[in-house]
């Protein structure tokens, strides 16, 4: 059994354990084309009455047979003749049955029932059947309009999706649809970027030991961020096996005392997958351990660019586009059922590689059932948190509104000073000096009606994360210009600052340049190393390890990798002493020997060692010079040479 898609019963599937089960999770549009293409029957096993089925009519249009249950509405629309499949009735022996018949019939029925499903769903899709159905439900909408039964905006947004040219009621008139080109920055982004293949794993359950390895032992130098008084966490920075980057948040024991819960919360979050959020690629739950990992993005919080710029202050337009990025992130969330977010301010969100605002997964993580948060300020608190304690997705829509005021401000204002200021109509003093000339009167003035509408007492006055999208994109400005560009975050190639003597010979894979430099450096960065040598060689076994390592470096020193290799392995092996210059010997050694991906294991370990050290990362750059992973090896590069200059700084 193959079961594709994703959901609460994804995880029901994987629980049974079975090898005979095939779990495939969300998949993209081509993996979804394979999929249809390489299975013999689709079974739809909903037990409950449905419309017309998409996914049934993907299968039908791939020309699969296809199995469901036996509705009316179902009967009425796609089962509609016993040809194209099979019917049951919505309990679990009547689906055994059916399948039990469709494996008896064979694959050459099988086949043959999947030609006449391709036949009629070829004749459901006709271009004068579609365009009828867009006539009718053109209809329906001015219907729905004239009533007040749709909003106006939503309404809008129909009608600017889909240029209707010369419809007749009765439909003998019609000339088609013409799609028009959408700008970049889209009002129903959710579903597009929904599509976005995210090149993401799917939900994974870590252990404590893969997360203390991929952080060097939770190492400090390794700490991003440390809060909360009643939910004390720690956010580290990491990598794993894969090189990917990531952020763990490690709570403290008494944060989440239900294992359960926080299972169940973290698999649910785990499912979204979004460009637009710091995605949850797993977690950890082993005794009182509670950790989440996800992406990691290099580039601060909107705190640090806001309020504690160093170079530049953020300009008007890339504020506009952190508005409207964190609007649609909140969109793609409420679409999916998970509307509440906790303690939403301008620590929750963080810039990506190419500077793009995300909103922080961990925020969509609550530690009590009944909707409790932890606010970090009671002025910034919304009215009816402080009267209840719960979080409502009203409560999410009037921390928006701080965020608005951020943004217009540059500092951290509380919003009933803010509302004062508004309704004294001195705008002046609300606005940051900083983006004097960089907007017009009107486009500020719809910003603050825009926080005002979020900051309303009365939660259900209150907009919606849909509409806040949809009055964010017109105000859009300089849509064309990239976000590092506007941040002026150093991006590519030009974010390397002048690089080392070696770091560049890792970037152009100069292994005898890097070699010269290994050698002229010998032990100098093995820390405490020599007293741990002298007191390990009162024993035999502690000499012959020593004489493993001597024997290693000569053959480094002449360029016998291949024996530098054997030796050095044998002086690890024995695992009594551990030296980061030894792993970054080997590696390069395995390098030279074509052995890119033994180099790039040992490069890491390096690392594992000792964090800090530059030369871990340059080498792990080299290796996947090597292998062909050319932007995985400019970030380790880039790694190497902000750690080379640390370094350098506090000589």
């Amino acid at each position: 059994m193959i079961v594709a898609g994703s959901g609460p019963w994804e995880q029901r599937y994987k629980d049974l354990k079975s090898n005979r089960i095939l779990v495939l999770g969300s998949m993209s549009l081509s993996k979804l084309h394979a999929f249809y293409n390489a299975i013999d029957i689709f079974v739809n096993p909903t037990l409950r009455p449905q419309g017309i089925d998409l996914t049934l009519t993907k299968a039908m249009m791939s020309g699969k047979p296809i199995m469901a249950s036996r509705f009316p509405s179902i009967k009425g629309t796609v089962v509609v003749d016993d040809e194209y499949g099979f019917m049951f009735s919505p309990n679990a022996e009547l689906l055994l049955e059916a399948l039990e018949l469709a494996v008896n019939e064979g694959p050459k029925r099988a086949a043959q029932r999947g030609k006449a499903c391709l036949e009629y769903a070829n004749s459901m899709f006709t271009a004068t059947k579609m365009a009828l159905a867009y006539e009718r439900l053109t209809i329906d909408l001015l219907a729905f309009v004239a009533f007040d039964r749709i909003e106006d905006e939503d309404f809008a947004w129909l009608i600017h999706s889909f240029n209707f040219r010369s419809c007749s009621v009765k439909g003998t008139n019609w000339a088609g649809i013409e799609e028009i080109t959408e700008p970049v920055l889209e009002t129903h982004s959710v579903e597009n970027e929904e599509k976005n293949e995210l090149d993401l794993p799917a939900f994974h359950e870590y252990t404590v030991e893969q997360l203390r390895t991929a952080t060097s032992g939770f190492a400090v130098e390794n700490i991003v961020s440390e809060h909360g008084e009643k939910a004390p966490n720690v956010v580290y920075k990491g990598k794993l096996e894969n090189q990917r980057r990531i952020a763990v948040k490690r709570f403290n024991r008494s944060a989440w005392p239900d294992a359960r819960q926080f299972l169940e919360e973290a698999r649910a979050v785990g499912q979204l997958r979004n460009i637009r959020l710091t995605n949850l690629l797993g977690c950890c739950c082993e005794g009182d351990e509670r950790l989440l990992v996800a992406e990691y993005m290099p580039n601060d919080t909107l705190a640090k660019h806001l309020f504690h710029w160093e170079t530049q202050p953020m300009k008007w337009a890339m504020r506009l586009r952190v508005a409207l990025y964190l609007a649609q992130a909140l969109e793609y969330c409420t679409s999916k059922g998970r509307a509440l977010y906790h303690d939403l301010n301008a620590y929750r969100i963080v810039f990506d590689d190419d500077g793009n605002p995300r909103l922080s997964c961990f925020g969509m993580m609550k530690n009590s059932r009944d909707g409790k948060s932890y606010s970090t300020n009671l002025a910034f608190t919304p009215p009816e948190y402080l009267r209840t304690g719960i979080v409502t997705a009203e409560s999410v829509m009037y921390s928006f509104g701080t965020l608005l005021l951020d943004l217009l401000s540059g500092k951290h204002i509380p919003p009933s000073h803010a509302l004062d200021l508004i309704r004294d109509r001195n705008l002046q003093m609300l606005t940051d000096s900083c983006l004097e000339g960089q907007f017009s009167n009107d486009e500020g003035t719809e910003l603050v009606r825009l926080a005002s509408r979020c900051l309303q007492y009365e939660p259900r006055e209150r907009p919606n994360p849909k509409s806040l999208v949809a009055a964010l994109v017109p105000l859009q400005k300089d849509t064309e210009v990239a976000s590092h560009v506007l941040m002026g975050i150093p991006h590519g190639a030009a974010a390397l600052p002048n690089l080392s003597p070696l770091g560049e010979a890792c970037a152009r894979k100069d292994l005898t340049a890097i070699h010269e430099i290994l050698e002229s450096i010998g032990y100098k960065d093995d820390e405490g190393a020599a007293t741990e040598l002298s007191f390990q060689m009162w024993t035999n076994q502690m000499q012959e390890t020593l004489n493993s390592k001597k024997k290693g470096d000569v053959a480094f020193r002449h360029k016998d990798f291949r024996a530098a290799i054997e030796c050095y392995t044998q002086f690890i092996d024995v695992g009594t002493m551990v030296s980061p210059t030894v792993f970054a010997r080997r590696s390069l050694s395995y390098v030279i020997s074509d052995m890119p991906q033994e180099a790039l294991n040992d490069a890491s370990q390096a690392q594992v060692i000792s964090p800090v050290w530059h030369i871990a990362s340059y080498l792990q750059a080299a290796a996947l010079f090597v292998l062909g992973r050319d932007d995985e090896a400019q970030v380790a590069l880039k790694e190497g040479c902000v750690l080379e200059s640390k370094k350098n700084a506090t000589a």
